[in-house]
C-alpha cells in the first residue's frame, strides 16, 4: 500500500449492522463524528512526528505542542459525542448488568489509530525492515480488534453487558477546569465569509457591503496575525482546523466587543475549507459562507495580468482547499453576469434575519378629509380587485404620519407590485386624481417586491418602509408579504448619501426663490434638517419639532421659522409673499452653515 492519503476508517461488520438500526439523523451524526475523529487522529500523528524533528526550532515545538493538546481535547470530545449516539444501541442500561471495561467509541478510536499505524508502516516497509516485519502483526491485531468490537456490540445490543460512562473528564491547558468552549459574542450578529479563486470578486463584494451596509471588512490573514501575536504562536496555520477556527472566532469576538455599534462583518480570502467548516460549526447561521465563481477567461480579463499568473495564484489557493469551500457554502454565486444581480443577492444575504409585515388601516383612520379618504378608499378597492400581483398600498409622508394638511400636503402613494402591474396601477392612479378633483397632488411610487428585498431603495423610500416596519399603517397588504428589516443604522447611512442631493436642490430653489416656490423651498429645509438630525442620531417627526431640534444642534444657527400651520395657511390663502422672506433667510442660514461645516 503506497498512497498519499490515509485510508478511511471502516467499521467492523457487526458494529456496522448494529448502527443501521439507529435513526437516520443519528446515523448521519455518527458518520460525521467518527469521520472527524479519524481525521483528528491522523493530524495528531502528523503533529507528533513534527514535534520529534530535531531541527525544529523552539517556537515550532511550542506550536506543535499546543496543536497536540488541542487535538487531544478535540479527540476526546468527539469520542464522547460518538458514545452519546452509540448508547442508543443498548438493549438495557440496568445497573445490575456487568459493565464492560471501555465504551464502544473508545474501541473504535483504538481501531482508528491502528488503521493509521498499519498505513504508516506499510509506507515505510520499502525502506525499513522493522516496519516490514511489523505489518503482518498489525494486520492480525486489526482483525482481532474488529472481532472484539463486534462481540461487544452484539453483547450491548442483546443486553448482556453495560457500557461504562462516556465522560472522560480530561483537562487540557487549565489547572482548575476542562477545555472551555468558545461561542459567538452576542454582538457578533452577522459574519459573511467570501471564498473563491483568484479575481472572482471577493474584495469587490466585501467593499460593496462596506459602502452600502456599513460592514466591517476583515481579512482572514489579518485575524490570524492578530491571534498569533496574542497567543505567542509562530505559525498558527500549523494548528488543527478546529483550533484555527477557535482563534478566528476569538478575534471576531474581540472586535465585536470593542466596536459596540458594529453588527455586520465580512471576511475575505477564505481559502481553507477545513478551518472555515469548523468556524461554521461554532457560529451556525451567524456565519454565512459565500462562494463566488466565475469562468477562468473572465477572471483573467479582470486581473490585468496573464493567464499564467492567474493560474499560478489559483494553484496556491487550491492547495489550501479554496475550491472545496464551495461545498460548504450557504450561497454559491456565479459572478460572470450582471453586477446588479450580484449586488441584489449580496444585499439579501446581508439583510438582518427576519422580516416584518405592516399593520393595516382604512383611509378614514388617517385623519384625512372625508372626500380625500373616500377617493383613497376607492383607489384601494380598485387595486385590490384588479391584480393579485399588487402586494402593498400605503400613503407615506405626512398622510402616513397623521400630519396631512389640506391645501399644502401631497398624497405620497407607495405601491409594491410586480412590474407587469404598472399599467393597471397607472390607470387606477389616473382615476384617483380625477376623484380628488384637485384636492391634493398625488406622487405615486411603484416598486417591485424583488427591488424591496434587494434593498434597491432610494433613501426616502427606505425611510417609508422603516415607518411601516415600526407600526406605520398600510392600506392594503397581500397575505404573506413581508418587508425586510431596515434599521436606524441603515437610515443614517442613507441620510449621509441623500443630504448632499437635498442641499443642492435647496440651493437651486433658493436661487429661484419667489412666491410660487415657497412650498418646495420650505419642505426642502425641513427635509435637510431631518437628515442632519439623523446623522446626529436624533429622531423627530413633524416639521415644527424637526426645525426646533435642528436649531438646538451644536454650532447650528436658529432658523426662526414660523409654525407650519402659519406657512401652510399663507400658501393656501395666496399670502406666500408674507412668509417668503423668513423662509429665504432660514435657507440662507442652513446653506451657509452647511458650507462652513463641509469646508472644515
Amino acid at each position: 500500500m503506497n498512497t498519499d492519503h490515509a485510508p478511511a476508517l471502516v467499521l467492523p461488520p457487526g458494529l456496522a449492522r448494529a448502527t443501521s438500526s439507529l435513526g437516520e439523523k443519528d446515523r448521519r451524526r455518527l458518520d460525521d463524528v467518527l469521520t472527524r475523529l479519524h481525521t483528528v487522529n491522523g493530524r495528531l500523528w502528523e503533529a507528533e512526528d513534527r514535534v520529534r524533528d530535531p531541527d525544529l526550532p523552539a517556537a515550532g515545538v511550542a506550536d506543535a505542542k499546543r496543536e497536540i493538546d488541542q487535538l487531544n481535547a478535540e479527540r476526546n470530545a468527539l469520542a464522547e459525542r460518538a458514545d452519546d449516539i452509540l448508547v442508543g444501541l443498548a438493549a438495557s442500561t440496568h445497573l445490575d448488568l456487568p459493565p464492560h471495561t471501555e465504551t464502544l467509541a473508545s474501541a473504535v478510536d483504538r481501531l482508528s489509530v491502528l488503521t493509521l499505524r498499519i498505513w504508516h508502516n506499510e509506507r515505510a516497509a520499502e525502506r525499513d525492515d522493522l516496519a516490514r516485519h511489523r505489518v503482518p502483526a498489525l494486520l492480525r491485531q486489526r482483525t482481532e480488534l474488529g472481532a472484539a468490537v463486534d462481540a461487544l456490540a452484539a453483547a450491548v445490543c442483546a443486553g448482556r453487558v453495560r457500557l461504562p460512562s462516556a465522560a472522560r473528564h480530561k483537562l487540557y491547558g487549565r489547572a482548575g477546569g476542562g477545555t472551555v468552549g468558545i461561542a459567538p459574542h452576542p454582538r457578533l450578529e452577522r459574519v459573511i465569509a467570501f471564498g473563491g479563486l483568484s479575481e472572482c470578486g471577493k474584495s469587490t463584494s466585501a467593499m460593496f457591503l462596506q459602502h452600502t451596509c456599513g460592514a466591517q471588512r476583515l481579512k482572514m490573514g489579518y485575524l490570524f496575525r492578530q491571534a498569533a501575536e496574542r497567543h505567542g504562536l509562530a505559525n498558527p496555520y500549523a494548528l488543527s482546523p478546529r483550533r484555527r477556527a477557535e482563534l478566528l472566532l476569538d478575534e471576531l469576538n474581540r472586535f465585536a466587543e470593542g466596536h459596540v455599534d458594529q453588527r455586520l462583518f465580512t471576511i475575505e480570502s477564505v481559502h481553507d475549507d477545513l478551518s472555515i467548516g469548523e468556524l461554521k460549526r461554532l457560529m451556525g447561521d451567524r456565519l454565512r459562507i459565500v462562494y463566488l465563481d466565475a469562468a477562468f477567461p473572465e477572471r483573467v480579463g479582470r486581473s490585468g495580468t496573464t493567464a499564467r499568473v492567474v493560474a499560478a495564484k489559483d494553484e496556491i489557493k487550491m492547495s489550501r482547499g479554496a475550491h472545496r469551500v464551495a461545498a460548504l457554502a450557504d450561497h454559491v454565486i456565479d459572478n460572470s453576469g450582471s453586477v446588479i444581480s450580484l449586488r441584489a443577492r449580496l444585499r439579501r444575504i446581508a439583510a438582518t434575519t427576519g422580516t416584518t409585515g405592516p399593520r393595516t388601516t382604512t383611509p378614514y383612520g388617517l385623519g384625512l378629509p372625508p372626500a380625500v379618504a373616500a377617493a383613497t378608499a376607492d383607489l384601494v378597492e380598485e387595486l385590490r380587485d384588479r391584480d393579485p400581483a399588487i402586494g402593498l398600498v400605503a400613503l407615506t409622508g405626512s398622510a402616513g404620519e397623521h400630519a396631512w394638511i389640506a391645501g399644502w400636503s401631497d398624497l405620497d402613494l407607495l405601491v409594491i407590485a410586480d412590474s407587469g402591474a404598472a399599467g393597471e396601477v397607472a390607470f387606477a392612479v389616473a382615476r384617483y386624481r380625477e376623484a380628488l378633483n384637485g384636492a391634493a397632488p398625488v406622487g405615486p411610487t411603484l416598486i417591485t417586491p424583488g427591488e424591496v428585498s434587494a434593498h434597491r431603495l432610494t433613501p426616502r423610500l427606505a425611510f417609508s418602509l422603516h415607518r411601516l416596519q415600526e407600526g406605520g399603517p398600510a392600506l392594503l397588504v397581500t397575505p404573506g408579504l413581508a418587508l425586510p428589516h431596515i434599521s436606524r443604522r441603515d437610515l443614517v447611512l442613507a441620510a449621509t448619501r441623500e443630504l448632499p442631493q437635498v442641499v443642492l436642490t435647496m440651493r437651486r430653489l433658493r436661487a429661484e426663490a419667489r412666491a410660487d416656490r415657497l412650498r418646495p423651498l420650505y419642505k426642502h429645509i425641513v427635509l435637510a434638517c431631518r437628515l442632519l438630525l439623523r446623522e446626529h442620531d436624533v429622531w423627530r417627526d413633524g416639521a415644527d419639532r424637526i426645525l426646533t431640534a435642528a436649531s438646538s444642534l451644536p454650532d447650528f444657527p436658529a432658523l426662526a421659522l414660523p409654525p407650519l400651520a402659519e406657512v401652510a395657511a399663507a400658501w393656501r390663502e395666496g399670502r406666500a409673499d408674507e412668509v417668503l422672506p423668513v423662509v429665504i433667510e432660514a435657507a440662507d442660514r442652513f446653506l451657509t452653515r452647511y458650507a462652513q461645516d463641509t469646508a472644515a
